[in-house]
């Protein structure tokens, strides 16, 4: 029998789960790092995915002030170290991502016929990993995260004069950046594996409801490309937030082009 690590194949069958594990990585260190800094997070219209909904801080985007008096002094504030649990449950309990960092993180297996550095396996049916369980709690958090971020992408038409103090119609690059993080997500989401079940994966015959029919083959359509969403809704999500803090901090020029 193989080692773990040795195995008969030729070719590179490590490439797939050091990428994967490079690509996570990278996600978690600046995600925790964005988090943490609680400034340059907004601009104008725009406010980074990672901060929205802003429920408490000092931008034009909170919903219920700055930060609380009641926040112990002793902690650290950013406004989004109070929504990012949502998302990140989301992702971290994804089947596919389950998949991913099985493989990449714990070698649980690295690849196809390459042998485990384990002698027993437990599935999910024990502590920790039966937590996993939880993922369909977080997609209907997750449904609300996209249906506020399509929110930020219209409110992101808007621009104020600053002459005038008007709003008014238009579209810069943090537009189309919003926009396009926003239905990125919502392709992950709503092509997700439990969604599917939400919307009719329940039924013995979906054909006697025409109308659930179709929202579970478009989620079917959506899933059929549920790692493309998933790596696409990923960088997304972490571009959005670097345009619009280097925007903020006046390394970049939002261009207006209508």
């Amino acid at each position: 029998m193989n080692r773990f690590g040795q195995t008969a194949r030729k070719d590179l069958w490590w490439v797939r789960p050091l990428m994967v594990f490079i690509g996570l990585f990278s996600f978690i260190v600046y995600a925790t790092w964005a988090a943490f800094q609680g400034e340059h997070y907004a601009i104008g219209p725009y406010i980074s995915p990672f901060y929205s909904p802003e429920i408490f801080g000092n931008s034009p985007h909170s919903w219920f002030g700055p930060k609380p008096s009641w926040w112990p002094a002793v902690l650290g504030f950013s406004p989004a170290l109070l929504i990012l649990w949502a998302p990140g449950g989301m992702r971290l309990t994804c089947y596919y991502y389950r998949g991913a960092y099985y493989k990449s993180f714990w070698a649980d297996p690295p690849a196809c016929a390459v042998s485990e550095p384990r002698k027993t396996y437990r599935g999910e049916n024990s502590l920790p990993l039966i937590l996993q369980n939880v993922h369909r709690y977080f997609l209907y958090l997750a449904i609300l995260f996209v249906i506020v971020l399509f929110y930020d992408a219209w409110k992101a038409l808007w621009f104020v004069d600053p002459a005038t103090g008007q709003e008014h119609f238009g579209i810069g690059v943090g537009t189309i950046v919003l926009t396009l993080n926003a239905t990125l997500l919502g392709g992950y989401t709503f092509g997700c594996h439990s969604f599917r079940h939400l919307v009719g994966g329940f039924k013995d015959q979906l054909s006697r409801s025409p109308v659930q029919r179709k929202v579970y083959n478009c989620a079917s359509c959506l899933n059929k490309r549920h790692m493309n969403w998933a790596w696409c809704s990923l960088f997304g999500v972490a571009f959005a937030d670097i345009y619009v803090r280097l925007c903020s901090m006046g390394i970049w020029t939002d261009w207006r082009i209508f």
